[in-house]
């Protein structure tokens, strides 16, 4: 990057920046994106892993933004991730006779319809009604008294880290340059325009000055922070709110249907993922340290008591396998709930060369992602010889969803020829989509890595050597947080399998013994400053004890 002025150099490695390293880079434009610590490392990899319009929405009348978000939905769910984004089936419980079949059933009917009416096909079947005994046939885990019916109806989900990965992959498949561990430290300016970014590689510590035309910031909540380099007070302010999140094993709650319920100040759901339930979430304002925010005992036992209302048998604190914690950016505007704060996006471009995109949601990513690179290149005029396309990424599958449909019915010849159970297949097409041939090659290439990990049996030995040689893994939190979701999906959170992570990563990286064992300790103790600060009573004591662990372990040369 360093050798060349760039066309667009964007800062941020989420959803929203590597959807706009995507966008610009299939313009025919030289792209650039660093990323200050790991692909989805921030919110991207900690939300609700839903792709979904938002129902609530609908209550406060902002039809423009739902419609968007399931026009976005359907389009990745046939055609940009197949292989990433799946349909999921939810139950609306219902507690009130007559009125209220009447009005949820009217906002999930619209919402059935703005789908279809977005111009694409709607991509999930279409809701119905369910009496109180078909809806306990379909969650027996429900309490008899908690409903008196219910409303059936599908969203989509999505391994939001792994898509999120896909989509900066994606951008450097078509010509862009990325990087991790590359923290932006200050903007270069000339005159009153910003002319590209001093970027310091965490790795080695060296600082390069990487020149561009126009630099996109989407950092989202530090958004604020990456605005300062300018000089200049934002347009906006981005507010941060935390959410946090809950996962169990899939047999403490009975059921083949999430649940959607509602709260005194939110939604709460309750997810099928894989062999676990996620559970979540809460919306509550941080301040604190936005690295590393982190989920209180208060915040774990708000969840608990809210979902245990409507279940027969109730979860307890030792049925959490898994705790994570996110925060959205939210536009700061005149409420002081934050569920009441805006989730639509805003373009700024008031300084000359850099582009501020913050807010949105995760659905609507790749247009907030068009919507930046088109004030990037309204920025470009006159400075290039040529005329920029419009945005063609809703034409553009990530890798792994062409021919996709094709492997998949090919998967019984597959787990024939590879010697690995259907199953197996099916867990790797999921997140490789049609790219699963390269996972299989390295299996040939080292039958040894056809087995599944110790600790860990969900994810193969070849995942791991994949994440480091073809996902940008480059530390141990990379492969077992990201790239895998061991971290959240084993009761000990992937300490278990950290030595054996190390081993079949430092030998794709080149770790000598002593950087093998640095990751393995600073992996242990991010753990236990997690699990520590689950124990805290409050936001303070929680943050300090997830401050107990550094963030980044640098790779010396031996």
């Amino acid at each position: 990057m360093g050798a060349e002025v760039l066309d667009i150099l964007v800062v941020g490695g989420g959803v929203v920046g590597g959807g706009a390293a995507l966008d610009a880079a299939t313009r025919g434009l030289s792209v650039g994106l660093v990323e200050a610590r790991d692909f989805a490392s921030g919110t991207s990899s900690r939300s609700s892993k839903l792709i979904h319009g938002g129902l609530r929405y609908l209550e406060m009348l902002d039809f423009r933004l739902v419609a968007e978000a399931l026009s976005e939905r359907s389009l990745l769910l046939e055609k940009l991730a197949p292989h990433l984004v799946h349909p999921v089936p939810f139950i609306y419980p219902l507690t009130h006779r007559g009125w209220e079949r009447i009005y949820a059933g009217s906002g999930v009917a619209l919402y059935d319809s703005m789908a279809f009416l977005s111009g694409r096909s709607r991509g999930v079947p279409h809701h119905r009604h369910l009496t109180r005994r078909g809806a306990r046939k379909i969650m027996p885990a429900l309490r008899k008294d908690a409903l008196i019916g219910a409303l059936h109806y599908y969203d989509a989900q999505v391994d939001d880290a792994r898509h999120t990965m896909f989509l900066s992959r994606t951008a450097a498949a078509y010509g862009a340059s990325v990087a991790s561990r590359t923290r932006v430290v200050g903007l270069i300016r000339e005159g009153d325009r910003v002319t590209g970014a001093q970027v310091k590689d965490l790795e080695t510590g060296g600082v390069i000055d990487v020149r561009a035309r126009q630099v996109v910031n989407a950092t989202g909540v530090w958004t604020d922070e990456t605005q300062s380099f300018a000089g200049e007070r934002g347009q906006f302010h981005v507010r941060s709110s935390k959410g946090i999140h809950l996962v169990v094993p899939r047999d403490r709650i009975r059921g083949d249907a999430g649940l959607i319920l509602r709260t005194e100040k939110s939604v709460l759901f309750v997810i099928p993922w894989k062999n676990h339930w996620i559970i979540g979430t809460t919306d509550t304002d941080w301040s604190l340290s936005k690295d590393h925010p982190a989920a209180s005992r208060s915040d774990i036992d708000y969840l608990l008591e809210h979902v245990n209302k409507v279940l027969e048998v109730p979860l307890t604190f030792e049925d959490v396998q898994g705790v994570y914690a996110g925060l959205r950016p939210l536009l700061e505007g005149e409420d002081e709930a934050t569920s009441q704060l805006s989730r639509e996006h805003a373009v700024s471009t008031g300084v000359k060369g850099l582009v501020v995109i913050a807010g949105g949601k995760y659905t609507t990513y790749r247009v907030m992602a068009k919507d930046a690179i088109d004030a990037a290149v309204h920025g470009l005029s006159g400075q290039l010889d040529r005329k920029v396309p419009e945005s063609c990424t809703e034409d553009v599958p990530l890798l792994g969803a062409d021919g996709y449909e094709a492997v998949w019915n090919q998967r019984q010849m597959l787990s024939q020829s590879s010697g690995l159970n259907i199953g197996r297949i099916e867990h790797l097409l999921n997140r490789y989509g049609s790219l699963v041939t390269e996972i299989l090659d390295v299996i040939t290439e080292r039958p040894d890595l056809g087995a599944a990990l110790q600790g860990a049996d969900d994810y193969l030995r070849a995942e791991i050597v994949y994440a480091a040689s073809h996902e940008g893994a480059r530390h141990l939190d990379d492969a077992i947080a990201r790239r895998t979701r061991i971290s959240i999906e084993t009761f000990d959170r992937g300490t278990d399998v950290a030595s054996e992570v190390a081993e079949l990563m430092g030998g794709v990286l080149g770790w000598d013994e002593a950087q093998k064992q640095r990751e393995v300790e600073h992996y242990l103790l991010r753990v236990e400053a997690e699990r520590e600060s689950q124990t805290m009573p409050d936001d303070e004591t929680a943050d300090a004890a997830r401050m107990g662990a550094a963030d980044v372990v640098p790779v010396t040369t031996s």
